[in-house]
C-alpha cells in the first residue's frame, strides 16, 4: 500500500478524526456526558475568566478531560478486541486508562476552583 502525502493525507486524517469522534460519541456514554458538560463549561469559561490566561486554563482543562476519555475509550476498545476474558494485564490497562480520566477530571475541578475562588 502506497503512503499518502500532502493535502490528501491531511484530508483523510481529518476524516479519520471525525469518524473517531463520532464513534466515541455513539458508543461511549461517559464521552457523551463529558461533551455535554463541555458545551456548558466552555462558554461559561469565556465569561468567567478575567483574562485570556484564565480563559485558556479553564477551557484547556475541560478539553484535557475529553482527550483523556478518548484515549481511555481507545484502550478499552483494543483490549476488548484482543480478548473478552478476564486477564490481569487487560484489567491493568483499563484501570490505568480510567485513572487518567480521573486525574484529568480532578485537574479540571482544581483549576476551576482555584480560578473562580481567587
Amino acid at each position: 500500500m502506497q503512503k499518502q502525502t500532502g493535502l490528501l493525507r491531511l484530508i483523510k486524517a481529518f476524516g479519520y478524526s471525525l469518524a473517531g469522534l463520532k464513534a466515541a460519541f455513539l458508543n461511549e456514554a461517559a464521552f457523551r456526558q463529558e461533551v455535554i458538560l463541555s458545551l456548558i463549561l466552555i462558554p461559561l469559561a469565556w465569561f468567567l475568566g478575567a483574562n485570556g490566561i484564565e480563559r485558556a486554563l479553564l477551557i484547556s482543562c475541560v478539553l484535557l478531560v475529553l482527550i483523556a476519555e478518548l484515549f481511555n475509550s481507545a484502550i478499552e476498545a483494543v483490549a476488548d478486541r484482543i480478548s473478552e476474558e478476564q486477564h490481569p494485564l487487560i484489567k491493568r490497562a483499563k484501570d490505568i486508562g480510567s485513572a487518567a480520566v480521573f486525574v484529568a477530571l480532578c485537574y479540571a475541578v482544581l483549576t476551576w476552583c482555584l480560578i473562580l475562588c481567587s
